[in-house]
């Protein structure tokens, strides 16, 4: 009985891995499933046996790497996300796939198989040196990018090209894209991982829970607090503020 653990806070990807998990015709079972980091450090703090976990990285309350840092976990993990700069802070983790979403069956049984592999090498370090330096070297996925968005209104339909927008955000369960005269389009789109996975990660990035910025309009950073960091966009008045958790990775986006 092969015996994994799920760390996600989104229900619909938490039924998304239990189906593909069923789909995959092998012993197996969910241990936990886990939505937040306090959660996570909790239960492995208590050193169940888990052969393999599943995990998110942007988290209700924060990066899943500060799981890793506060816990030592033995097992292989595959990383699901919607962001693609943490690629070599999960090597660093026990990782042995990252998963973009949304990913499909057929791409999630090729890191599973790894998993299999790599459970049948016995853990040897040798090996898993090996295999992770396999990974690592692998060719990243296709992805295509969206060029302009489709705004509707009760009087008509036009369209927003991508690059003129300085920043998507949500308020209230709402998303808005932020124009170069601060000008706010509704968009049809109810999520911000939604619209991240048809994005250039290397021209957008998502500073905190509420907002994604386009590098091209960002005109000047500075320091905000101990952990974190105000961004200004060009015709912009206010400033934006990257959480805690995502200003080291948005500071070695931005230096790319």
């Amino acid at each position: 009985m092969i015996k994994v653990l799920i760390i996600e806070d989104e229900i619909p990807a938490r039924k998304k891995l239990k189906r593909f998990l069923e789909q995959l015709n092998e012993s197996i079972t969910i241990v936990c499933e886990i939505g937040t980091i306090e959660e996570a450090i909790s239960f492995l703090g208590s050193k169940p046996i888990v052969d393999l976990i599943l995990s998110d990285i942007e988290l209700q309350d924060g990066n899943a790497f500060e799981i890793y840092t506060k816990v030592k976990v033995t097992c292989p993990i595959i990383f699901t996300t919607a962001y693609n700069q943490f690629l070599m802070d999960a090597f660093e983790s026990n990782g042995i796939e990252y998963l973009l979403k949304p990913f499909s069956f057929e791409r999630f049984k090729k890191a599973w198989n790894k998993f299999i592999v790599l459970r049948k090498s016995n853990g040897s370090e040798n090996d898993l040196v090996t295999k992770l330096n396999q990974i690592i070297n692998q060719p990243s996925e296709v992805k295509t990018t969206k060029k302009r968005f489709t705004i509707n209104t009760s009087k008509e339909m036009y369209f927003l090209e991508t690059e003129a927008i300085l920043f998507f955000t949500t308020e209230e369960g709402v998303v808005f894209a932020i124009d170069k005269h601060s000008k706010k389009h509704l968009l049809t789109q109810t999520t911000l991982k939604e619209i991240e996975e048809v994005l250039d990660s290397s021209k957008f990035f998502r500073i905190n829970r509420s907002d994604l910025v386009n590098k091209n309009h960002i005109v000047k950073i500075e320091k905000y607090s101990k952990n974190s960091l105000a961004v200004k966009l060009s015709g912009y008045e206010k400033h934006l503020v990257t959480s805690q958790s995502n200003t080291k990775a948005f500071r070695d986006w931005i230096e790319e």
